[in-house]
């Protein structure tokens, strides 16, 4: 079964290969193996410096690597104390050694009265029911844009509507933590898809294993695992209820029942993903650097930037071009 339907317009999958999903209540997660992209690329940890913000939306990031080129993860966000944190709105190509000014960054605390928790400096990716609205604001300068978008987001979780992400994304660290344990990282996995509900909400794919060990707690906790919250404490945790006791006499019979409930369950989330659609959708390029292109996608259905190396084949005036993909983020529109 083709399960790369959804890209297929934008980008090629076919040197990577799925895992076996991944299910802990409303989530699951199905694991990307493949290739790492040719060359060095910055990990977002340990690769990337958070500098200092300059005034409110503008935040100056540094790739620490003489050598690396670094891809800044889409909806970055910073935790860091005695300052107020702001998320970014889009992705970034940033050379080796260099420095950038993001200056349509977002600031994720209305006042000051709303800093995030915490001495040490660490990074989130914006929740998913926030990251269509982040993107459609890119290249829009105004620190307090994603305010209402985050008020809206914290009144569906009856607590008080303000711009203050950190009362979801700070006081409720050690649940959102708990989906790190729930699903686990595997040896060389290199992406992962993401569904809520057995609904397709997102695929994430990294330039290296390094770099997606580094975004994945980010990516499982901060992004999909609020949505996942959402999901199991407001929204009516698990609808289905518990599975229907297998009918096994024996322990041969009930492995013969799990593995076919396991098949069933893999066959069905293909079959999501083989019918997942864009809808009508416009692919921009933002940015580029050697043969790197950063692109936009702005869908019906889905939406996100990703990241794809250029090469001419043959000779340097060929037609032609060979694509490949370095790093993607694309995801659903999530409705608040």
């Amino acid at each position: 079964m083709e399960w790369q339907t959804l890209t297929k317009e934008l980008f090629d999958l076919s040197e990577y290969r799925l895992g076996l999903p991944q299910r802990s209540g409303v989530m699951t997660v199905i694991p990307i193996f493949g290739p790492e992209a040719e060359g060095a690329f910055s990990p977002p940890l340990i690769g990337l410096r958070l500098n200092r913000v300059v005034g409110y939306g503008n935040v100056e990031l540094s790739n620490v690597s003489e050598e690396a080129v670094a891809v800044v993860p889409l909806h970055m966000g910073y935790i860091q104390d005695g300052a107020q944190n702001h998320a970014l709105c889009r992705s970034a190509l940033l050379p080796p050694g260099k420095t950038i000014t993001m200056n349509d960054a977002c600031c994720v605390q209305q006042s000051q009265g709303g800093y995030l928790k915490g001495k040490e400096q660490w990074f989130f990716i914006l929740p998913l029911q926030l990251r269509s609205q982040a993107l459609a604001l890119r290249g829009k300068n105004d620190f307090g844009k994603l305010w209402p978008d985050i008020s809206l987001l914290n009144e569906r979780f009856h607590l008080p509507k303000r711009g203050h992400l950190e009362q979801i994304i700070s006081r409720e660290r050690g649940y959102l933590n708990q989906y790190q344990s729930r699903f686990e990282l595997l040896s060389e996995q290199i992406g992962a898809i993401f569904f809520i509900r057995d609904e397709l909400v997102g695929l994430e794919i990294a330039p290296t294993y390094q770099y997606f060990r580094e975004l994945w707690m980010p990516l499982v906790c901060f992004c999909y695992g609020v949505a996942a919250m959402w999901e199991e404490r407001i929204n009516g945790g698990n609808e289905a209820g518990p599975p229907s006791p297998f009918e096994a006499k024996n322990l041969t019979e009930l492995r013969a029942e799990l593995e076919n409930a396991r098949s069933e369950y893999e066959q069905k989330l293909l079959t999501k993903l083989s019918s997942a659609k864009l809808g009508n959708y416009e692919v921009k390029e933002e940015d580029t650097y050697l043969n790197f292109r950063l692109k936009t996608l702005i869908g019906t259905n889905f939406a996100g930037q990703f990241v794809e190396e250029v090469e001419p084949v043959g000779r340097i005036f060929h037609s032609h071009q060979q694509k490949r993909i370095i790093y993607a983020s694309i995801f659903s529109i999530y409705s608040l």
